[in-house]
């Protein structure tokens, strides 16, 4: 296979594994909710949903080994505590999702049912693609991404042409609301994991130099993030125009309003087909990442691989029965805590080792934590006790109280680094 078409399957299979049911059903409802705002709300969305998941597939390619590389600068204990709690997210939160909206919206409308049967048999197939772990990145960089493509490609292009008007917006601070909704995708946290079965899947296929694996994955990382850019801009812009939906309206109908309007009767048939596709490739990705994990903390266990592989998925039928909506909501404390962390390792991860020395990291990471706390407790409903706290510190209102102390930090260090 000549270099050009591993780079483009490599990046396809990059957009599938990071393009779930989050990514699918919040750009559109953020439009609607966002009105004549739908730009500034999309650039915040774009910051949190495509800026750090490729920042973070960047900072693997200059790693290029497990996710333990992220936090070992802090110490090997918080890089286990770290990798084994991204895990257990993964897998007890987004994995599940993708079996609860594959349910609501390509099940559900047309077959019934109950969402134990499907999340059964939906996790019984991500099970077989992930213990077929060689030719993940051919079967969904070949086949599953261009379906995906062009459904979402045919949706956007009719909707951009056909929609006319705005909503009313209805967010205070919509650049902030964009960025906060865009953790609910996991993407900054996918991209710590999907960035490792990348590597993985390359090093199976026997690619050869560490600059040759740096280059490509660079490569693939831009034209996914690219892919991902075009989709939820055209998806925002879709629900700030799409002005006929009841404000009551949830994700998943409006999603299903948009491509009805788009598609006619079909609409719900490709739609069906798209979502089962998009959430199907992220749940994959996201079993994979974990089980690699796992076989290479227990010394490259087929037993663990295969062991991780099928709790996942038993996880994610439990899980998966629930409601889509409260699978978010539950989502929202440990994203307040875990995301903010996972942003400032791979964002440290970037530098080289003069600017991001052991100390700089510890610091950093260690101020972050605490600044999150607020953010944490206010989620799980001790908001009234937490808002004194937050009132005080800056930008602690919009849920990033973390970001100018570990800014400060960060500075403060690398001048005790260089200096003392």
């Amino acid at each position: 296979m000549n270099n050009t078409k591993r780079v483009f399957i490599t990046g396809f299979a990059l957009f599938s594994l990071f393009f779930g049911a989050g990514n699918l059903i919040l750009p559109p409802f953020l439009g609607f909710k966002a009105g004549s705002d739908w730009l500034w709300v999309g650039l915040g969305f774009m910051l949190s949903a495509v800026m750090l998941p490729l920042l973070g597939i960047l900072a693997h390619a200059r790693l290029q080994g497990t996710m333990l590389d992220f936090g070992k600068k802090v110490s090997p204990g918080f890089a286990l505590i770290y990798c084994l709690v991204v895990y257990a997210i993964s897998l007890a939160l987004p994995a599940p999702r993708t079996a609860s909206v594959t349910h609501e919206m390509a099940i559900a409308p047309f077959l019934g049912g109950n969402p134990w049967g499907t999340s059964s048999i939906y996790f019984a197939l991500v099970l077989v693609f992930v213990l077929n772990r060689s030719r993940i990145l051919d079967i969904i960089g070949k086949l599953l991404t261009p379906l995906i493509g062009l459904i979402l490609l045919t949706i956007i292009g009719v909707g951009i042409l056909s929609f006319e008007g705005t909503a009313v917006p209805t967010f205070p601070s919509p650049t902030v609301n964009g960025l906060l909704e865009g953790y609910q995708t996991f993407d900054a946290i996918g991209a710590v994991v999907i960035g490792g079965v990348i590597i993985i899947s390359l090093d199976l296929k026997g690619s050869t130099s560490f600059e040759e694996k740096r280059q490509l994955i660079t490569k693939a990382g831009l034209i996914a993030a690219l892919g991902l850019l075009v989709i939820y801009i055209g998806l925002v812009y879709l629900g700030a125009h799409f002005t006929s939906a009841s404000e009551k309206i949830t994700r998943a109908q409006l999603l299903s309003s948009i491509s009805a309007k788009t598609l006619g009767n079909i609409g719900n048939t490709f739609l069906s087909v798209l979502v089962a596709l998009a959430c199907f490739t992220t749940a994959v990705g996201i079993i994979t990442g974990a089980s690699d994990f796992m076989k290479g903390l227990f010394k490259e266990s087929r037993t663990a691989y295969t062991a991780t592989a099928i709790t996942g998925c038993l996880l994610g039928v439990v899980m998966g029965q629930f409601d889509v909506h409260y699978i978010i909501d539950v989502a929202v404390p440990a994203l307040m805590f875990i995301y903010p962390i996972t942003i400032v390792l791979i964002l440290l991860n970037l530098l080289s080792d003069t600017w991001g020395s052991k100390q700089v990291f510890r610091a950093v990471v260690v101020t972050v934590i605490l600044f999150s706390i607020p953010d944490f407790l206010s989620a799980v409903g001790m908001a009234a006790e937490m808002q004194p706290i937050k009132d005080i510190i800056p930008l602690g209102n919009h849920a990033m109280g973390w970001v100018l102390p570990s800014a400060i930090v960060f500075v403060l260090s690398r001048l005790h680094h260089r200096y003392l």
